[in-house]
């Protein structure tokens, strides 16, 4: 009797049991049709498994097309169409219509510069979105790499016409403009939205920065010096030598610098507000695209500027005539505000933010890659085209860059930032503006005159 009791029971648990199991599936299917209802993301999970086990091969491929026609819109909304900068965007093309049309040298070069406005400030947002993925030490790096991108980019064209003053001024101007202009807005802006405190930044990083400004002005003075005083061992050689042996010894400053920075002491780098810096930024800036379309875009931008830039310095003499403008002042001035572009207004947009160490790092950042890889780089690349660029900036020139450094060291000393600091730097540039535009220059003179006689 026992054991027929316990196999009812045995039977019995197992009907129970499945009756629950059979219960918990039904429930489960319900919630599933109930939440399918309700939610849009299960329903096109839904759809797209039963389109997935009708026909794999065609459902699969539109799929991906479409998801790849998106992704394509997007991009192009995002990058082309959301800044209001981009309605600069056609100058470009019309310029190289006109060119075409009419070669009318001082319209090609203003719609020339016009037109690399907006590619200038889209290429520094790519470079943004490109940071999100690598890290803030390396985001850096690569926004005052590609920042610089559109000077390079124009000196290596000047290069091959053989306009070795117009590199010289313009990458000058690069370093001028980033200091005193990029970094004075930045303080000025920043001050007057924090208005009840000083903004702080790492003194350790600017001292290190401002170190390396004065090596490479060390590096510009003993060739304009050696030729100044006629003490040359080899008059016209040596010059050239000097200038070619510094270029080398500032690259390895740089790549030392570059080591120092991104391996050896990161601490020294690190913000004096904000612990979490990456954490808070990966918070407030989300990346808008991925990152192979940064890359995508880093690479259209890159070449579009190139060929806007020949347009640009091609036109640049024939414009310096027609507008009765300086050439100098149009490649220490105009072109680098132009080049600029992103800096400028990145470095203003995180000072109201109050992250100055930002700031601080994409002005003060960008005009040590110039004056340390830019300038030497160029040397590097004449040698190698054949063109005597060399370090000789003429006294005025390197003289103005010395006294900048001098200036901007001094502002940068206490760790200290507020508006007054930024208008006493923005109103230093303009004296550097209108002294360039009263300034003759030289080696421009000599060159005009050596092709009069030829």
């Amino acid at each position: 009797m026992d054991g027929l009791r316990s196999n009812d029971n045995k039977q019995n648990i197992d009907r129970h049991s499945r009756a629950e199991m059979g219960s918990f599936s039904e429930r489960t299917i319900l919630e599933f049709e109930d939440e399918s209802l309700v939610s849009p993301v299960s329903l096109n999970r839904k759809n797209f498994s039963i389109e997935h086990s009708s026909s794999l091969g065609g459902g699969s491929q539109k799929l991906c097309y479409g998801n790849m026609k998106n992704r394509v819109f997007h991009s192009l909304k995002v990058v082309v169409f959301s800044a209001k900068i981009n309605f600069l965007m056609p100058f470009g093309p019309l310029a190289i219509l006109v060119s075409s049309l009419t070669g009318h040298h001082g319209w090609v070069f203003l719609l020339s510069l016009l037109g690399i406005i907006p590619l200038a400030e889209r290429l520094g947002y790519a470079t943004e979105q490109l940071a999100c993925y690598t890290g803030a030490t390396v985001g850096g790096l690569l926004n005052a790499t590609f920042g610089n991108a559109t000077e390079l980019i124009i000196s290596i064209y000047a290069l091959r016409r053989g306009m070795i003053r117009v590199v010289q001024q313009s990458l000058l101007g690069s370093i001028l403009s980033n200091m005193l202009l990029v970094l004075g807005c930045a303080f000025f802006a920043g001050g007057i939205v924090v208005s009840k405190r000083e903004q702080v930044f790492s003194k350790a990083s600017a001292t290190v920065n401002s170190g390396l400004l004065l090596m490479a002005v060390m590096g510009l003075l003993f060739p304009a010096v050696l030729r100044s005083t006629h003490t040359e061992l080899h008059s016209g050689k040596s010059e050239l030598a000097l200038s070619r042996f510094s270029s080398g010894i500032m690259l390895v400053a740089y790549a030392a610098y570059l080591v120092f920075q991104l391996k050896s002491d990161k601490n020294l780098y690190l913000p004096v507000t904000e612990e979490d810096t990456e954490e808070s930024l990966d918070d407030e800036d989300a990346p808008e695209i991925s990152m192979w379309e940064s890359i995508i875009w880093l690479f259209i931008l890159t070449i579009w500027i190139s060929v806007l830039s020949e347009y640009l310095v091609n036109a640049i003499e024939g414009a310096s005539v027609a507008m009765n403008i300086p050439v100098a002042f149009i490649s220490v001035i105009l072109l680098p505000i132009v080049g600029n572009a992103a800096e400028h207004a990145g470095a203003i947009m995180f000072a109201m933010k109050d992250k100055l160490d930002i700031s601080l790092g994409v002005a003060i950042g960008s005009s040590t890659q110039i004056s340390m890889f830019g300038i030497p780089f160029c040397v590097v690349i004449g040698w190698i085209m054949g063109c005597p660029m060399d370090l000789n900036f003429q006294l005025f020139e390197t003289a103005t860059l010395f006294i900048t450094v001098i200036v901007v060291a001094f502002m940068l000393q206490d760790g200290t930032s507020n508006y007054l600091k930024g208008l006493m730097l923005i109103l230093c540039y303009l004296i550097v503006a209108a002294s360039f535009f009263v300034h003759v220059d030289p080696a421009s003179v000599e060159d005009k005159t050596r092709k009069h006689r030829l």
